[in-house]
């Protein structure tokens, strides 16, 4: 499969290729190590290329949070071991705690390192940057509408290009740098991004108030993206089918260990509200995994809970898979680690489920190294390694 253009990926007829990833703080340090096993994979497919990067193979790649930062990289021809050098000094650089900045009553940490970070690789790459060689979506969660956004770079996408009489900001002249930042900004950790989404009828800039997008139901974002995939709306407008979409979601590390009663019950209102919002993001997250699990074909499909167990036996609403799924990820529990021969306290393991702890990342190499061996070749069925004859055309949408 030679490297394509961004417009053979989105529109050539053939198989489709969605890289999703989750959101986590400096766990990405996790999905990057399950990444270089797949990129080390695929690029034995392309035999040994070195030139192989990611955004040859997948034609749409997208994340939150912390994984808008690796999926935009990733989409600009970043290696992955290139974006791990990144993450290294970017975690030391943002996660620096200040005795004035506690996280109670402004964010915990300056969004100007981030910022500066972000400048560096992006620079002033808009969303129709000709750079961007593949699919590129970012999750992110308008605050002051409280809706959810998938900002892409799709050039057949409504709000892509500036409509006749349309005071909206076009998508594609959208910073990448500010879509990621905005993507980022985790209520408690990071300021909310302002970022210009419209002008008024007098000239004057509309802004929209944008925080960070596992604020959502998307902090995992494989359901979004296959709904990118197949929504006509969006334009994409691609094949249903397991040999017609593989979907591939990465995440940063879960815990499925039940939290002590009696530690919940001492917690302050303010720690109990920062917990109920994460406990309902990992709700979102399983919900995601369920869904994917019932519509898929997935060799790497997990129990979901005793009673619906893996979904192996139910396909939703077909008798035929309508795509092929895996999902690759850490569990952050002593048994699973064990299982793998790594071993910590009940204390370091509470440091690492943290986001923001950048001492952790020697440690969150080696849990990502072992989440990575799950990878293997034979997941990637060879009817994914090539596309059809170059085409302006689209696919049928289910």
């Amino acid at each position: 499969m030679a490297s394509m253009s961004l417009r053979e990926h989105l529109f050539t007829p053939g198989p489709k290729r969605v890289l999703a990833l989750d959101g986590g703080g400096i766990r990405g340090v996790v999905s990057l190590q399950i990444l270089e096993q797949v990129e080390a994979i695929l690029r034995r497919r392309r035999g040994g290329d070195e030139s192989f990067r990611l955004c040859d193979y997948f034609d749409l790649i997208g994340g939150t949070s912390t994984g808008a930062i690796i999926a935009a990289a990733l989409s600009i021809g970043m290696s992955v071991a290139e974006i791990a050098t990144f993450y290294d000094s970017l975690g030391k650089s943002i996660f620096q705690h200040e005795w004035f900045r506690p996280g109670l009553l402004r964010p915990k940490y300056q969004k100007e390192p981030l910022e500066q970070a972000l400048h560096r690789v992006f620079r002033n790459l808009t969303f129709d940057s000709e750079e961007i060689r593949t699919g590129l979506a970012v999750v992110l969660k308008r605050r002051d509408t409280k809706s959810p956004w998938v900002v892409h770079n799709n050039p057949r996408s409504k709000y892509f290009d500036v409509r006749p009489g349309q005071l909206g900001a076009a998508n594609g002249k959208l910073l990448v740098r500010e879509v990621v930042r905005a993507s980022t900004a985790a209520p408690h950790y990071f300021d909310p991004e302002l970022v210009q989404i419209a002008t008024s009828s007098s000239g004057q800039p509309i802004n929209g108030l944008f925080v960070d997008g596992g604020v959502s139901p998307h902090n995992n974002p494989a359901l979004q993206l296959v709904m990118l995939a197949w929504i006509g709306g969006y334009g994409y407008r691609w094949d249903v089918g397991r040999d017609r979409l593989l979907v591939v979601s990465i995440g940063t590390g879960d815990s499925k260990a039940p939290l002590p009663i009696d530690d919940l019950e001492e917690q302050s209102a303010a720690v109990q509200s920062i917990g109920s919002l994460a406990a309902l993001m990992d709700d979102a997250g399983n919900l995601n995994e369920t869904i994917l699990q019932w519509m898929s074909a997935s060799p790497t499909a997990r129990v979901i809970n005793r009673e619906v167990w893996d979904l192996s036996g139910d396909i939703l609403g077909a008798r035929e898979p309508l795509l092929s799924y895996l999902r690759y990820n850490a569990w952050l529990d002593a048994d699973w680690l064990s299982e793998r021969q790594l071993k910590f306290t009940s204390t370091e393991l509470e440091n690492i489920r943290g986001m923001d702890n950048p001492k952790n990342i020697g440690q969150l190499k080696d849990i990502g190294r072992a989440a990575a061996s799950a990878v293997i070749e034979e997941h990637f069925p060879p009817a994914f390694d090539s596309s059809g004859p170059a085409a302006a055309g689209t696919h049928s949408g289910p």
